[in-house]
This record gives structure tokens, C-alpha cells and sequence, in this order.
């Protein structure tokens, strides 16, 4: 079993590894006036076998994504009990979704088509069918620690290679009984994906479908030209996360405005908000700044009632800034220009920002927090001793501490400041696409972290961070290419024609419409992950965007922004359940201090809403609209 761990951990790097070099090569190659035959291909399908060897990792680990429902069943037999219920319901999915995915590459491989390179096609595919069946049995295997648990949640395999051998027996059969069982394993705190693909399954089955077309969907997804960069960018965060970016960080930003009220607070809002635009809304920047940030607030005198409401809230600031992966999710599945929602969520998300430090501000004059003057002996314990010997005696004479300390936290800073303008410069200038330039970005957080500050070791550290970095993914990507299928079936059923009749006969106001929709959305957000939200909905709601002419980016940056709300949204906000587990915290006590910055991002996103200028107004001066 250990050897089989290592050699997952070690495929799943060696990959990743794969995805980051292959688009690097790529720019090089392609500089000399050629280019890499099959490169792009080959790339798509990476991310496929990422996703899928990614999400066996996180099974493994018991960490894939779930609602936060589960968390408050009592501990006890009832918990148990739940546990293996929905072990053998998600078990069941996941062998349905096997047996399709394996009928697909069955159809593949007669066709003969290639990826490229003469690789068929189907050699692409056949991750997927292994993959679910690698689910199938660790989500037996972990539903109970007894022999007696597993085998009855085995019996989801069972019934799952039944209910695959006699599909057409389902066909105009009542789907109401198996999306009731889907819905209460996924209450109880059963996967994601198994609530999704068991939705489309079920769907597919009673309306005479072959649910290889679930798979075919799941495959179209995952092939997609910039789904790369999702795995690429978050590779960046983890590297920058693991190493010592958020004390360097913290550093900078403490000596450049630390002479004002509430400047720590402020601080610790752009620094999350940094990571979270490379993590997305995974929990990452909570988990791994966490510790570092609540410490410094506290230090600094701020109530701890704040602190906690402030990282908790902080832990979603950045979705709206570029290259934020909820941006690119959006512009693939809405098939709108990726670059131009970039541009439009560039003054949203500083606006979200903004007043989340305003609040800061606020709460530093109430407490008396921040704003002091630092002398030449603090200068000399906020610097590295070495750092400080090494300046001109003169300078240390006659420059104030507080000037001293702001260079050599720039100086000691300046490879993480300098991130974005990398990102942004290959991606805008036309140096590199999309994917290239989030291969460049995870190639420079490596060299930073790895090689310039060495804060991440070459060897076990390095491959634990790729690790990290797969089970995340695998977790996000295997909801995303299931929850296809269900957005396949509802584009069959027209749902999105029906919505837009049954919206427009009952509102006929655009300001209605709107404060629906962010009701709606906030809804959403506070009970799916942003990225399944993103594949679910959307195609949803473009039609009705459409339909009370409101832009496609205006709408991209009004979703995301609800989205990134509802991670606070009580009871069931994602953030208030990491921040509880991170601070150590009763969810209630976190429910409280997160309801000021609940009221002020509510307030923002409003702002976002009804001031489309915000979101419209740079492409306008560029251009681009």
C-alpha cells in the first residue's frame, strides 16, 4: 500500500511537472520559428490526468469537496451511520460514472482519432474510467474504520454496476426517488461531484440518453484550451504559500504604511487577497497565513473578535483580480474574452478590497492600533541583524529607521512584488497565452522560493508542496468535469430558455432583476464551491443576463463577486468552517465576527451591481468596449 501512495505522489508530480515545462519549451521553441507538433494537446490532456489522479490523492486523504453540512451531524453513531451511507451512495455514482467513462473510450478507440504524434485519443481518455473506479473503492474504503461498514457501503458498486448493465430499463422511470438519495447523501456530507454526476446520471437515464455523454462532456471540459492554467496557477500559490512570501510580504507592506491607524489590518487584507488571487477560493490563503496573521493583529493590539472577522473575510479578497481562477472558470464556460474580465475586475476587486481596509482603518483609530513611530533599536528587530550591520554607517546615522526598514523590506520583498507585473506583462503584451503564462508563473515562484530564498528544500519538501498543489486540484477539477454532464442535460432540457420565460413574466425591472439574481447568487455561493457554481449556473444565467441586457463581463464580475460573499454567507459560508478549524474557534463565535465584513462586501458587491462603470469603465477607455 505505501509503495502504491509513493507511486501516485510520484506520477502526480512528475506530471505536474510535465504541465509546467511543456508551455515553457513551447515559448522557447516557438521563438526559433517553429513550434512544439501537438503541444497544445498534449497539455489539455495533462490537466485530464491531473484532475483525475489529483482527485484519487484527495480520496485518499478524505479530502474531497464537500458542503458544509456534514459538519453538523452529532458525533456518535448517527455520524457513523451517515458516514457509510454516503461512502456507498457516492460509490455508487462514481462506478456509473466509471462504466460510462470505460464505454467511452471504448467508442473512441474504433474511431481511431488522434491526439497527436499518432497517440490516439483514447489513450487521453483511459484515465478516466481508472479514475472512478480508484474512487469507487476509496470512497467505500473510508466510509467506516469497520470490515461491517465497508462492505455495506460496497454495496454502492454493486448497485452501481447493476444499475449500468440495465440502463434502459430506467428510461421514462420516475428520477425523483434517486435525486431525493443523491440530495440527502450530499446534505449529510457526502462529495461534491457525486451529488453532480449522480444528478446527471439519474437524468440522463430516465430520458433515454447513453451516459457515455456524460463522460463525452466531462472529456470536452477538461480538453479545454485554457483549463491548464487553473492547475498552473495554483502550483504559484502553493510554492508562495509553503515558503516565506507572507513574512516578506507582511514585511513590506508593514514598513511602507505602518505609521497608520489600522496599517497591520490593512496589510493583512492586500496579503491575502495576494494569495488568493493564485489559490482561488480553495481555503488555502486561511489555512496557510492564517497562524502568521492573527498572530501579527494580535501583537498589535486588535480585538481578537476582529481578527478573526477580518482573515476570515480576507480569505476570499482577490477573486476578482487578475489572473484569479474563478476569472478564467468563467470566461471558459461563458466563452467570453478571459482578458477582458481581467480588465473588469481590476477596480471591483480593489473596491472590496478598499473597504475591508477602511475597515481596518476603523477598527486601528477605535483601538489605538497602528500608527506609531519606530526607533533606530525596533528598526534593528524588525530587520534581519545582518541587514542592518550591512548598511553604510552614515545611513544608519542620519536616515530615519522607519526609511532604513522600508528599503530593506523592498529590497528583501522585491522578488514576490515583482510577480505580478510578470504575469501580467507576458500575458497582456502577447508574449505567451494564457496557459504559457501560468507555466512562467510557477516557474518564477519555484526559482524565488526554491533557489533564490530557499525556503522550500529541493527533495521531500518540494514534492510535498506538488502533492498539496494535485489534491487541491484533483478535488476542484473532478467537480468540474463531472458537473458537464449536468449542464449538458440542462442545455437538452432548454432550462436556461424556460428561466429567462419565467424570470421576464414576472420582472419586468432591470434593477429587480438585478437584486434577484445577487439574492439568488448569494444563495449559491453559500452552499457550492465557486467552481462548480461556475459550471452549473452560468449557463443559466448568461441567457437572462442577455435577456435584460446586462454585459457578459458586467454579469462575469456580478458572479463572482456574489460567489466570493457567500463564502461568508452563515450557516454554511466555507471560509466560517476553515476559520473555526484554522483559529480554533466555536462556529458560532466566527459567525459573529464575520457578520461587519458580511455587511461591508454586501454593500461593495451592490456598488458592483448598479455602478456597471466600475466593471465597464476601463474597457471603455481601452477600448474593448
Amino acid at each position: 500500500m505505501r509503495f502504491l501512495h509513493r507511486l501516485e505522489d510520484g506520477v502526480s508530480t512528475v506530471l505536474l511537472g510535465a504541465m509546467v515545462l511543456l508551455p515553457l519549451a513551447e515559448i522557447v521553441v516557438r521563438r526559433l520559428g517553429t513550434g512544439i507538433p501537438g503541444a497544445l494537446p498534449f497539455e489539455q490532456h495533462l490537466t485530464l490526468w491531473v484532475a483525475f489522479l489529483g482527485a484519487a490523492l484527495a480520496a485518499r486523504e478524505g479530502r474531497l469537496l464537500a458542503l458544509a453540512t456534514g459538519n453538523f451531524l452529532p458525533e456518535g453513531r448517527f455520524r457513523t451511520i451517515a458516514a457509510v451511507f454516503t461512502g456507498g451512495v457516492s460509490a455508487m455514482v462514481s462506478t456509473l460514472l466509471g462504466t460510462a467513462s470505460l464505454d467511452l473510450v471504448r467508442i473512441e478507440r474504433e474511431g481511431g482519432i488522434e491526439m497527436a504524434a499518432g497517440v490516439p485519443v483514447w489513450v487521453g481518455q483511459a484515465v478516466m474510467p481508472v479514475g472512478f473506479a480508484v474512487l469507487a473503492l476509496r470512497l467505500v474504503w473510508k466510509s467506516s474504520d469497520l470490515w461491517t461498514g465497508r462492505a455495506l457501503a460496497g454495496f454502492g458498486i454493486v448497485l452501481g454496476l447493476w444499475i449500468g448493465a440495465n440502463a434502459d430499463s430506467f428510461a421514462d422511470r420516475a428520477v425523483t426517488p434517486w435525486l431525493v438519495l443523491i440530495l440527502a447523501s450530499t446534505l449529510l456530507g457526502g462529495p461534491i461531484f457525486a451529488a453532480l454526476g449522480g444528478a446527471a446520471v439519474f437524468l440522463f437515464l430516465t430520458d433515454w440518453v447513453p451516459l457515455a455523454a456524460i463522460p463525452a462532456e466531462s472529456y470536452r471540459l477538461a480538453v479545454s484550451p485554457t483549463l491548464a492554467a487553473i492547475p498552473l496557477f495554483t502550483l504559484t500559490g502553493f510554492l508562495l504559500a509553503e515558503g516565506g512570501a507572507s513574512e516578506r510580504l507582511l514585511r513590506v507592506f508593514r514598513a511602507l504604511f505602518g505609521w497608520a491607524p489600522g496599517s497591520t489590518a490593512v496589510v493583512c487584507a492586500v496579503v491575502c487577497a495576494f494569495f488568493t488571487v493564485f489559490t482561488g477560493g480553495s481555503g488555502v490563503t486561511i489555512l496557510a497565513l492564517g497562524g502568521v496573521l492573527f498572530a501579527a493583529l494580535s501583537a498589535d493590539g486588535y480585538r481578537e473578535r476582529f481578527s478573526l472577522g477580518l482573515l476570515t473575510s480576507s480569505g476570499s479578497l482577490g477573486l476578482l483580480l487578475p489572473p484569479a481562477l474563478p476569472l478564467i472558470l468563467f470566461g471558459i464556460v461563458a466563452e467570453v474574452p478571459i482578458e477582458d474580465l481581467f480588465i473588469g475586475g481590476l477596480l471591483p476587486g480593489l473596491l472590496l478590497i478598499a473597504l475591508i481596509a477602511a475597515w481596518g482603518v476603523r477598527e486601528g483609530l477605535r483601538a489605538g492600533a497602528g500608527g506609531t513611530s519606530i526607533s533606530a533599536k525596533e528598526g534593528e528587530a524588525l530587520s534581519e541583524p545582518a541587514e542592518w550591520e550591512r548598511l553604510p554607517p552614515i545611513l544608519r546615522r542620519w536616515l530615519p529607521p522607519r526609511v532604513i526598514e522600508m528599503v530593506l523590506a523592498v529590497w528583501a520583498g522585491k522578488w514576490e512584488l515583482l510577480l505580478p507585473f510578470v504575469i501580467l506583462g507576458a500575458f497582456f503584451s502577447g508574449y505567451a497565452t494564457l496557459v504559457e503564462t501560468a507555466a512562467l508563473a510557477a516557474l518564477y515562484a519555484f526559482v524565488v522560493q526554491c533557489l533564490v530564498h530557499r525556503d522550500v528544500k529541493l527533495g521531500k519538501p518540494l514534492l510535498a508542496v506538488f502533492r498539496q498543489c494535485a489534491v487541491l486540484v484533483g478535488g476542484v477539477l473532478i467537480i468540474l468535469v463531472v458537473a458537464m454532464g449536468l449542464t449538458s442535460w440542462l442545455v437538452d432540457a432548454q432550462a436556461a430558455q424556460a428561466l429567462v420565460d419565467l424570470v421576464q413574466n414576472n420582472i419586468e425591472s432591470k434593477i429587480v432583476f438585478l437584486l434577484a439574481l445577487n439574492l439568488f447568487l448569494l444563495l449559491v455561493g453559500c452552499l457550492m464551491d465557486i467552481f462548480s457554481a461556475t459550471v452549473v449556473v452560468v449557463p443559466l444565467i448568461i441567457p437572462l443576463g442577455l435577456a435584460f441586457g446586462v454585459d457578459p463581463i458586467h454579469l462575469g464580475i456580478i458572479f463572482v463577486a456574489n460567489l466570493e460573499l457567500g463564502y461568508l454567507t452563515p450557516p454554511v459560508g466555507l471560509n466560517l468552517f476553515l476559520a473555526s478549524y484554522r483559529f480554533e474557534r466555536p462556529l458560532l463565535a466566527v459567525y459573529r465576527a464575520a457578520v461587519p465584513a458580511l455587511v461591508i462586501l454586501g454593500f461593495g458587491v451592490l456598488l458592483i451591481t448598479y455602478v456597471p462603470g466600475l466593471t465597464l469603465g476601463l474597457l471603455e477607455l481601452l477600448g474593448r468596449r
